[in-house]
C-alpha cells in the first residue's frame, strides 16, 4: 500500500521533493489526478503543479491527460528490499558471479544498497582480504561473518524500504573515503539520462560511492536497463563497467557502450 505523500512542516518543498510528492500522490490516488488536486494537496499554484508534470513527462515517468496526469504502466518505482529479492533472481546470482570476478585481490570496495548487490555480499569468496564500506545493513550484518573482510558501515539515517543508510553523514564520509571499486546500483539505466534511481538522498550517496573510487561497476538487470527512475545521479561514460543478463535489449545494450563503458552481458547458461 502507497501512502500520500507528507508536506514537511511549514508547506516549503524543493522541486526534487515536491516531484517525488506528485508522484507517490498519482500512485496513493490510482495512477491519475487532477492539477488541482495535486495544487491543494501540495499547497502549490496550479503552473507549478503543470511545470513539475511537463518535467517529470520528459522524464519518461508520467504522462499528460487533460487536467491532469497518470503514471505510466512501466515505471519502475521503489519496493520494499524483501519484496524485491525475488525478482530475477536467477539473472541476480549470475550477476552477481560476473561482480564477483571483478573485486581485486585485496584492497577497498565500495558497496551500495539493494537486493542485487545483496546477493554479490552473498556470493563474495570468504578468502579475499578486503575492506568493504557499505550503506547496505543486510550486506554488511552478512559480511561481519567473514574472518577475511574487514567491514565498515556508512554513518546517517536509514532508509527502511532500502535499509540503507542515506543522509548528509553518508555522503561526507564517503568523501573521505578512497575505494578500488565502487559496485553501485540503479533503479532505472538508459543512454539518455544515465544512472536513476527513485530518491534525492538515494542519489546523492550513489554519486558519492562513484566519485570515490578508481573503478566504477554498475551490476543491473534487465528489467530496469531502458526504463527511467526518479533521480539521475551519473551519466552513462561515468561507469566503467555494467553487468547485465540477457534478456537486455541487444539496441539498448548497443547504445551503452557506444555511450563509453564496457557493458558485459552474462552467459544464458549461467543463469540456473
Amino acid at each position: 500500500m502507497v501512502s500520500t505523500p507528507t508536506i514537511p512542516r511549514g508547506g516549503a518543498m524543493y522541486p526534487p521533493q515536491r516531484q517525488q510528492a506528485i508522484t507517490e500522490l498519482l500512485l496513493a490516488e490510482g495512477r491519475r489526478v487532477s492539477v488541482g488536486a495535486i495544487a491543494d494537496r501540495l499547497r502549490v499554484g496550479a503552473e507549478t503543479v503543470r511545470r513539475d508534470l511537463d518535467l517529470l513527462e520528459r522524464r519518461g515517468l508520467l504522462r499528460r491527460v487533460r487536467g491532469g496526469a497518470e503514471l505510466v504502466e512501466s515505471l519502475p518505482f521503489e519496493r520494499a528490499l524483501a519484496a524485491r529479492h525475488a525478482d530475477q533472481a536467477a539473472e541476480k546470482r549470475a550477476i552477481a558471479d560476473a561482480v564477483i570476478k571483478e573485486l581485486p585481490a585485496e584492497g577497498v570496495v565500495v558497496l551500495d544498497s539493494g537486493s542485487l548487490t545483496y546477493v554479490v555480499a552473498e556470493r563474495m569468496p570468504t578468502d579475499l582480504p578486503l575492506v568493504v564500506v557499505t550503506n547496505n545493513l543486510p550486506a554488511a550484518a552478512l559480511l561481519a561473518g567473514r574472518p577475511k573482510v574487514t567491514v565498515m558501515t556508512l554513518p546517517g539515517m536509514i532508509r527502511g524500504l532500502t535499509q540503507a543508510s542515506v543522509d548528509g553523514w553518508t555522503t561526507r564520509r564517503l568523501e573521505t573515503v578512497s575505494a578500488d571499486l565502487a559496485i553501485v546500483g540503479v533503479n532505472g539505466l538508459t543512454p539518455g539520462l544515465g544512472l536513476t534511481t527513485t530518491n534525492p538522498e538515494e542519489a546523492a550517496v550513489k554519486r558519492a560511492m562513484l566519485l570515490c573510487a578508481r573503478r566504477r561497476l554498475v551490476p543491473v538487470v534487465s528489467a530496469r536497463i531502458g526504463r527511467n527512475s526518479f533521480c539521475s545521479f551519473a551519466s552513462v561514460n561515468e561507469a566503467d563497467k555494467i553487468i547485465t543478463d540477457p534478456a537486455a535489449a541487444p539496441e539498448t545494450v548497443a547504445d551503452l557502450r557506444v555511450a563509453g563503458p564496457e557493458v558485459h552481458v552474462v552467459d544464458q547458461d549461467d543463469i540456473t
